[in-house]
Parts: C-alpha cells; sequence; structure tokens
C-alpha cells in the first residue's frame, strides 16, 4: 500500500472513528490498524473489523473510486460491486438487485445512509430518486454482499448497503461544483463546512436535472437540503443531529398511452437524525439514536377511455402516497477481555403510509418492529476468529423472527486469510404485499375493476445462506483479492398471481410459493503496481435454480465491470470504466433485457486558481455503442456526456 493509499485510509478512519457511522463500533483504531493492507470496515458486524476478519464478504467504494467513475446517481455507483443489476425504471426509481430477484423497488436490500434506514415500509423500496443526498458528500460506501439480517434485520435480506458521509472537518471551506451535458443534465453543488470550538458544521445544497430517455417522457428537476451539526459536549459525549429535505419535478409517462399519460407529479424526502455518543474509552462505548423520516409522492390524473368497451368515460386515478418512520435505538460496544468483544442493542420503529388509491377504503396503514440484537467476537486463537451474532424481531405483519449467524475466520498468514459462515436472514412483507387493494371506478361513482386484492397473513420471505471466502494481499504485485463462493436457498417468496377468472381481466395478489437455490461466486481486486496507476475489478458468475422461469433469469449468468485512473502528471489524470452485464429477467413491471457492455471514460485536470483548487472534467458515458436497454426494451439509454467544474476555497 502507497504512502497516498495509506493517508487516505488514516483519514477516513479518523472521521469513523468520530462517529461517522452511528451503528458501528468504535473500537481501538490505532494508525497501525489503518496502515495495515487491508482496510477496516463497520458495516459487517456492527464492529470495526479489518475485511480479513469479518463474518461476511464486504465491498469498499471509496471517495477515489467514486470521482474517477463519473457518475452523478448513486445507484450508478454499484455497478462497481460484484455480482450488482442496476437500471433505471421510470417514474424516478431505480432497480438494484445482488445475484437476482431483481425489481424496480430494491426491496431485498437494507440501504442505510450514517444509519438510517431509508427502505420504506409501505411498499418495500428505496427511494433512490428521491433520497435527500449529494454524491459529493458521501465518504464511503461499504457493501455486505450476502444476508446480513443478524446485524440489520429483516430487510437485510441479500445484502447491506451502508453510505457513509463526510464528517465537516475533513471538507472544511466552501466546495462548489457545476456540470452540464447531453439529454438536459445539469448539476449544481454549493457546500460550506467547517468548525468553531466543539461544534463542526456542514451545509450543503444541491440541484440536479435529468431528461433519461428520447424514447419516452422521463425527466427531473431535483433540489436537496443537507445539513449536518457534530457537537463535542465533553471528552467522552458527542451530539450529532442531521437535518435534510429533497423535492423533485417528474415530467413522466407516454404521450397517447391512456393507460400512462404524460403528466407532472411531485416526490420529496425529508427526515431529521438525532445521536448521542459516549466513549468511555477506546473499547467501550454507548449510543442512543433517533430519527424521523418521510417520503411523500403527489400523482393523481384522470384516464379517458374511449367507447364502445369498456364503457367511455372519464376514470381518476391516484397513485400518491406518503410514507413515514419514527425510529429510536440503543447500542452498546464492550470489549471484556483480549479475546472478546460483544455489541449489542434493541431497536423499536413506528412506521405507517396513507395512500388512499392503493388501500382502497382502509384509511392509512401503520405498524411497529421491536428488535433486540447482539454479536460477539471471539479470538480463539492468533490465527483463528469466531462471529457469532442473533437478531430477534417482532413484526407488526410478519410476527417473530430470529435471524442467527455464526462465521470461522481462519488467517494462516499475516496477508491471507480465509472465512467459512452459515447464516438465516427473512424479509418481511410490506403493507401493499399484505393489504394492497387497488380499484379503479368512473367519475360518478360507477366500480370499473379491481387491479390489486389484498392478500393477508403472508408469511416473512427467508434465505439460509452458506459461504466460504478469501482476502489476500500479494504485496509484489501490489494487489488485494476478496473471493467469496455462496450457496443460497430463498424459500417462501412473496410473488403476485393474477386471480381472476376472466380471460379479459386482470387481479393480482401476492402469495408466499415461489423458490430459488442461487449459487456462484464473487471476485474482486484492487491493484495499485505503479504510483500512477490504480485499477479496480469485479466479476459474478451465478445459477439460479428456481420454480418459475423469470426468478431463474433474474441474475445475469456473467456480471464484469472494471475501472482504471491513470494519473497523467501536471495534474491531469485519466479514468475508464467498462461495466458488462449479462441478459436478465427484471421481475414484476420490468422486462428481460439483453446483455450490454458499457464504456465510460473521464479526462480531468486540477490545478489551483488563486491558491484554491480548482478541478475541470470531461466525462463520456456509453461510449462504444448506440444505445442500452435498461429494465425494459424502450428504456433506451443513449451515448451522452457532460462537462463538470470544481472548486474549493
Amino acid at each position: 500500500m502507497g504512502l497516498a493509499d495509506r493517508r487516505r485510509w488514516i483519514g477516513a478512519g479518523g472521521m469513523l472513528a468520530l462517529g461517522l457511522a452511528p451503528l458501528a463500533a468504535h473500537a481501538a483504531l490505532s494508525e497501525a490498524d489503518f496502515l495495515a493492507d487491508v482496510p477496516l470496515v463497520l458495516t459487517a458486524s456492527r464492529l470495526a473489523q479489518p475485511t480479513s476478519e469479518t463474518p461476511a464478504a464486504v465491498t469498499v467504494i471509496d471517495a477515489d473510486m467514486i470521482r474517477a467513475s463519473g457518475f452523478r446517481d448513486i445507484p450508478d455507483l454499484l455497478r462497481l460491486v460484484p455480482g450488482f443489476t442496476v437500471a433505471y425504471t421510470r417514474d424516478n426509481t431505480w432497480g438494484v438487485g445482488y445475484h437476482g430477484l431483481a425489481d424496480g423497488f430494491s426491496r431485498r436490500m437494507q440501504v442505510l445512509i450514517d444509519g438510517r434506514s431509508v427502505y420504506t415500509p409501505g411498499f418495500g423500496e428505496v427511494p433512490w430518486g428521491t433520497l435527500p443526498l449529494a454524491i459529493d458528500d458521501i465518504e464511503r460506501i461499504e457493501v455486505v454482499r450476502g444476508p446480513n439480517s443478524a446485524a440489520y434485520g429483516a430487510n437485510a435480506f441479500f445484502g447491506v448497503i451502508n453510505i457513509i458521509t463526510k464528517d465537516p472537518a475533513q471538507v472544511a471551506g466552501v466546495h462548489a461544483f457545476l456540470a452540464g451535458g447531453d439529454h438536459g443534465a445539469a448539476d449544481g453543488l454549493l457546500r460550506v463546512a467547517g468548525s468553531q470550538g466543539d461544534l463542526r458544521y456542514r451545509l450543503t445544497l444541491g440541484t440536479q436535472h435529468r431528461d433519461r430517455f428520447a424514447t419516452q417522457v422521463e425527466k427531473s428537476a431535483a433540489r436537496q437540503l443537507d445539513a449536518r451539526a457534530d457537537y463535542r459536549l465533553s471528552a467522552t459525549d458527542e451530539l450529532t443531529a442531521n437535518l435534510a429535505a429533497s423535492r423533485s419535478d417528474l415530467h413522466q409517462g407516454r404521450a397517447g398511452d391512456l393507460l400512462d399519460p404524460a403528466r407532472e407529479p411531485d416526490a420529496g424526502a425529508e427526515h431529521v437524525q438525532l445521536r448521542f455518543r459516549r466513549a468511555v474509552d477506546p473499547e467501550n462505548e454507548w449510543s442512543l439514536q433517533f430519527y424521523h423520516t418521510r417520503y411523500y409522492r403527489r400523482d393523481d390524473f384522470s384516464v379517458v377511455l374511449p367507447g364502445p368497451f369498456p364503457p367511455a368515460g372519464v376514470v381518476p386515478v391516484d397513485l400518491s402516497h406518503t410514507q413515514w418512520r419514527d425510529d429510536i435505538e440503543y447500542q452498546g460496544i464492550a470489549r471484556t477481555s483480549e479475546a472478546l468483544r460483544f455489541v449489542w442493542g434493541a431497536e423499536a420503529r413506528w412506521e405507517g403510509v396513507d395512500a388512499p388509491g392503493w388501500f382502497y377504503g382502509q384509511g392509512d396503514k401503520h405498524g411497529a418492529l421491536y428488535r433486540l440484537f447482539g454479536n460477539a467476537e471471539w479470538r480463539v486463537a492468533p490465527q483463528w476468529l469466531v462471529n457469532a451474532g442473533l437478531m430477534a424481531e417482532h413484526h407488526s405483519l410478519s410476527g417473530f423472527d430470529v435471524s442467527p449467524r455464526l462465521a470461522v475466520n481462519w488467517r494462516p498468514a499475516h496477508d491471507h486469510a480465509f472465512r467459512a459462515s452459515i447464516g438465516e436472514a427473512y424479509r418481511s412483507p410490506t403493507f401493499f404485499e399484505e393489504d394492497g387493494d387497488q380499484r379503479f371506478s368512473y367519475a360518478d361513482g360507477t366500480p370499473l375493476a379491481q387491479r390489486f386484492v389484498p392478500a393477508g397473513s403472508l408469511s416473512a420471505e427467508r434465505v439460509l445462506s452458506r459461504e466460504v471466502g478469501y482476502v489476500g494481499h500479494f504485496h509484489a504485485a501490489r494487489l488485494q483479492l476478496d473471493l467469496r463462493l455462496f450457496d443460497d436457498r430463498v424459500r417462501d417468496l412473496i410473488g403476485s398471481r393474477n386471480i381472476a377468472t376472466s380471460p379479459y381481466d386482470n387481479r393480482f395478489q401476492a402469495f408466499n410459493g415461489d423458490w430459488a437455490d442461487i449459487r456462484g461466486a464473487d471476485l474482486q481486486l484492487r491493484a495499485k503496481p505503479v504510483p500512477w496507476l490504480d485499477l479496480w475489478a469485479a466479476y459474478a458468475r451465478v445459477r439460479i435454480t428456481a420454480n418459475d422461469a423469470d426468478i431463474a433469469g433474474s441474475a445475469p449468468r456473467n456480471n464484469f465491470s472494471a475501472l482504471g485512473v491513470i494519473r497523467l502528471g501536471d495534474g491531469w489524470e485519466a479514468s475508464a470504466g467498462i461495466y458488462r452485464q449479462g441478459a436478465v429477467v427484471w421481475l414484476d413491471d420490468g422486462d428481460r433485457t439483453r446483455a450490454f457492455t458499457r464504456v465510460d471514460a473521464r479526462l480531468a485536470r486540477r490545478w489551483k486558481a488563486g491558491g484554491h483548487p480548482l478541478e475541470v472534467a470531461l466525462v463520456g458515458q456509453n461510449l462504444n455503442q448506440g444505445d442500452v436497454a435498461e429494465f425494459r426494451p424502450e428504456n433506451r439509454f443513449e451515448r451522452r456526456g457532460y462537462v463538470s467544474v470544481t472548486f474549493d476555497w
């Protein structure tokens, strides 16, 4: 590891130790830890661990990778993770899947931002398009590749995506970013951060404009505000407050389509998050966190049906909804001996959804979740480490579930480690899967059709996951390697079936009835063979056996990505990314899309103007072919580019 890399990891570790990830541990993080060949991560077990000692495989997307990729949408960054499929769907939403079962909701992923879950209770989606978070404020993203309900609960079904933002002290000063390019792309951002005495603060204002496709109306104009303050109360106590909001004006639909007319809905999100942390000493601490989130969408319009069948008339359609969550969590960390340390805690969550057009005549839906969790790290011998974790939770829809995990790590040499683990995870049904009832009537109240029928009494989805892994560092080649072999057996999958008795009708109902066996391998590497060259690469091979053909095809057989950065001197930097995704069937309202290879490139130069850092960059996306089909054949991602200017003072 070169000096620049070492400094980068030291800086990241220092910020994390100050509390960037509230659900992770504050272990004894020394400089020696961060100078190790394998970096520390915080997400796998809620304890700070090197990736050679975690109970699960972890990918880290750091700030250098984010900048070099040229991506300006957070889901795009997950293309760098082995086994991930990513696509823009519609209506300002994205589909993200890992090893299959990918749909337009990302519903089997637990996504955290500084310890706050953004998984919505009503429809079980990750609202990527309305997250009040600027990509420039992300310090790193830790992705746990595999089920992790033992640490983060039922919806960490296939993995956890933990987005860790930058500490205000890390970005002190004023930061401005402007970008513009093809397809109406325009971004603007202004961030002010600093400190005064024991107070650190950061305020970010941003705007983002997109025109996704030439083949259909998919435009968005979003505005963001994100404010954070960290106040050190004493040598051991710190209070962190975060307040953020986003608003999006959308243009969507298809001109001339009766069922999906062109229209202009709007969407937004907001949250407030408070966290108190007391570090008794470097090995013992506790924290208390509260957050409130709200997501909304306003989308109501009318459809005019021509005669004579079905009868002509005006049909009002209301797709609006408001989803909310209140959450409080306590977490404690302690080391009882040189060989043993623990993390434990409890969480209570109250959440609901108000969506009259989706829950006919039911009013708002609400429920509660209660959790107890713990993880123990036991160093049996210098070369052997055991991680044992357990999550017990009660959900108002699915009842009581327990998610256990046991992992054994063997490190025969300092630079090489092997892991074997087994665990079970669950995904609770959403309010809509359980009670969704969507009906359409004419403006005069005459019933027309029912599209979704309540299911009632659904069971939680469950997966039994087994894996073996290897993490190694090869000094001669300056290369880090991570390999994961997995066998996931998924049962009680929640799907939908058409229960209509007439061929001219469609009435869908959720049910537990599908299953899938998912086997394969993940491989990732990072190399820096010479000081001026950085390389990242990821590959996954997946095979799904299932009772449903679409489920069996819901993961590409082969998936590959690579990103390379060349530092040319005199402030010049060039990078290129290659993203190969095999043919895949997107579930629910998605379709089968063909395999594609996408090539992106970025050329930038950094220098100082008046003593202040300045960067100008040119980014090209999908440079190698005319267009790429995403999620469904008509979603055509065409060749495009943008120019950006970044200024700091």
